[in-house]
C-alpha cells in the first residue's frame, strides 16, 4: 500500500518529516471546515436565512449534549477498532466524505421551509455534522499521536506540527473565505447570499476530502497494533490493558492531570470561538468595514503560525508545561491590551492580536502532547488503556467549549438587541450591540485565560511526575 510514513515500526524512534507533515495536513483539512463553521455559521443563519440569534444559540447549546455522548461512543469504537490501517486512520478514511457532504447541507437551509421547519433542519444537520461526522474524525485524529509514537518529544513535536497546519488552515480561510463570498454573491448589497455560501463551501469541502486522504496515507500507527506477531513483539510499554467503558471512565477521572488538561481544553476552545466569531462581528459592527476582516483575523493566525516554529526549541529546553503556561500569560496580555486600548489605532489592534496569536500558538503547540502525556501517566498508574476514551473526553471538552462559546455569543448578542434583519434594511444595530461585542471579544476571554493559568501553575505537574515514574521503572 502506498505510504509516505516512516518505514520503521519502532514506537520510540524518531519520525520522518514526511510523516510529521502528513499528520499535520489532517489538522489543516478539518480545521478549514471547523473554522468556517465557528466563524460564519451564525452570521449565515441570521443574515442569510434571517433567523433569530437567540434561538440559534439555544440550538447550539442543546446540541452539545449529543456531542458529549458521541465522543464517548466514538472513543470506545476507536479503542476496539482492528484494521490494517490502525485504530485512527481507518476512521478518517470512512468519515471525511460524509463530513464534506453534511457540511454542505448545513450551509444550505431550504429557503421555502416554514421558519419552524428551518430550525428543525438546522438542529438535525448541526448534530449530524458535529456529533457524528466531526467527532468521527476528531477523536481518531487526536488519538493518532498516542498511536503513532511513544516518544515524548515526538508526541510534543507532532502536537506542534498539528497546530501549525491547523493555524495555516485558519490563515487560508481568513484570507480567502470573505473574498470568495464576494466573488460568488448574487447581490450587489451583501456578500452573505445563499449562492455565495453554496459555491464557496463546495470548494472547501472538496479540498478537505482530498487533503484527508493524503494525511491517512502519509502516517502509520505503531502502538496498540496487535494485528501481527511482529507488531506484538514491538508493542510499547505505554500500552495498557483494555477495560470496560465504566472502568475506563473511572480510571480517567482518577487521573487528575487528564482532568486539568480537559478543563483547560474546554476554556481555551471557548476563548478561541469568542475571538473567531468576534473577528467577524467586530469588523462588521464596531469597525463597520468587513474589508478589515482579513488583517484583523490574520494578525492572530499568522502570529500563531510563526511562533509554533520556535516552540519546539522552547519545549526541549523548558518543557511542555512551562511553554503552555507562558502562552496563557501572553494571550491574556493581548486580550487585556485590546480591551483597554483597542479602537485607539490600527497598530495597537495589530500588536494586541499578535500577542493573542503568539499565546495561542505557544499553548496550542503543547496541548496535544500534554494530553498524550496525561494518558501515558494514567496508564502507568492504573494499567488501563484509555487512549481512545481519553482523547474522546478532551475532544468533547473542546467541542463543548466551541458550542457553548457560540451559544453564549448568540445569547449575549440577542440580549443586547441584535437583529440580523436590520442589515438588509440598511439600519444600524443598537449601540448596546457594539458594547456586547467588545465584552465577548476581549474581557471575557481575558478573565478565562488568567483563570486557567492559575489552575495550571498550582495543580499541573504531569511532566515532572511522569519523569519520576519512568526513572523508577
Amino acid at each position: 500500500m502506498f505510504s509516505l510514513a516512516s518505514k520503521h515500526n519502532d514506537p520510540n524512534a524518531s519520525l520522518a518529516w514526511s510523516e510529521r507533515i502528513g499528520y499535520g495536513t489532517g489538522g489543516f483539512a478539518f480545521n478549514m471546515i471547523n473554522g468556517i463553521i465557528g466563524s460564519f455559521l451564525t452570521i449565515y443563519f441570521t443574515s442569510t436565512v434571517g433567523l433569530n440569534a437567540g434561538i440559534i444559540a439555544t440550538i447550539f447549546a442543546v446540541s452539545k449534549i449529543f456531542d458529549g455522548i458521541s465522543d464517548v461512543i466514538v472513543g470506545r469504537m476507536v479503542d476496539r477498532t482492528k484494521s490494517k490501517l490502525g485504530k485512527g486512520r481507518s476512521w478518517l478514511l470512512r468519515m471525511c466524505i460524509p463530513f464534506g457532504i453534511t457540511t454542505m447541507l448545513l450551509f444550505f437551509v431550504p429557503q421555502n421551509f416554514p421558519e419552524m421547519a428551518q430550525y428543525v433542519y438546522i438542529f438535525l444537520m448541526y448534530n449530524i455534522v458535529n456529533a457524528v461526522c466531526l467527532t468521527g474524525m476528531l477523536v481518531p485524529y487526536y488519538s493518532m499521536i498516542s498511536l503513532m509514537t511513544a516518544n515524548p518529544y515526538e508526541r510534543g513535536f507532532l502536537g506542534n506540527i498539528q497546530q501549525i497546519f491547523q493555524t495555516l488552515g485558519n490563515v487560508v480561510v481568513n484570507s480567502t473565505f470573505v473574498t470568495l463570498l464576494g466573488i460568488f454573491t448574487s447581490s450587489t448589497e451583501t456578500i452573505y447570499t445563499q449562492r455565495a455560501f453554496t459555491i464557496t463551501m463546495l470548494i472547501y469541502c472538496i479540498a478537505m476530502i482530498i487533503i484527508t486522504f493524503f494525511s491517512v496515507f502519509s502516517t502509520k500507527e505503531r502502538i496498540h497494533s496487535a494485528e501481527s506477531a511482529e507488531e506484538d513483539t514491538q508493542k510499547s510499554a505505554s500500552a495498557g490493558r483494555e477495560a470496560g467503558t465504566w472502568e475506563t471512565v473511572k480510571a480517567l477521572f482518577k487521573n487528575k492531570y487528564w482532568v486539568i488538561v480537559t478543563v483547560a481544553s474546554f476554556v481555551v476552545f471557548f476563548v478561541i470561538i469568542m475571538y473567531a466569531m468576534g473577528n467577524v462581528y467586530y469588523c462588521q459592527y464596531v469597525l463597520y468595514d468587513m474589508g478589515q476582516y482579513s488583517w484583523v483575523s490574520n494578525s492572530i493566525s499568522i502570529a500563531q503560525f510563526a511562533v509554533m516554529f520556535v516552540t519546539p526549541a522552547f519545549m526541549k529546553k523548558f518543557g511542555k508545561t512551562a511553554v503552555y503556561e507562558a502562552g496563557m500569560v501572553v494571550m491574556g496580555l493581548g486580550f487585556l491590551g485590546f480591551a483597554v486600548l483597542g479602537g485607539s489605532s490600527t497598530i495597537v489592534m495589530i500588536i494586541c492580536n499578535v500577542l493573542k496569536g503568539c499565546g495561542v500558538g505557544m499553548a496550542g503547540g503543547m496541548a496535544l502532547g500534554m494530553v498524550a502525556d496525561t494518558i501515558t501517566y494514567g496508564t502507568k498508574k492504573t494499567g488501563i488503556d484509555t487512549v481512545g476514551l481519553g482523547n474522546a473526553g478532551v475532544s468533547a471538552a473542546q467541542k463543548i467549549g466551541l458550542g457553548l462559546g457560540t451559544a453564549v455569543f448568540g445569547w449575549v448578542l440577542n440580549g443586547a438587541g441584535y437583529d440580523g434583519s436590520l442589515d438588509a434594511q440598511g439600519i444600524a444595530q443598537p449601540e448596546s450591540v457594539s458594547t456586547a461585542i467588545n465584552f465577548l471579544y476581549n474581557w471575557l476571554p481575558f478573565i478565562m485565560v488568567i483563570a486557567i493559568f492559575v489552575l495550571m501553575v498550582i495543580l499541573y505537574h504531569c511532566e515532572r511526575d511522569l519523569k519520576k515514574m519512568e526513572a523508577a521503572e
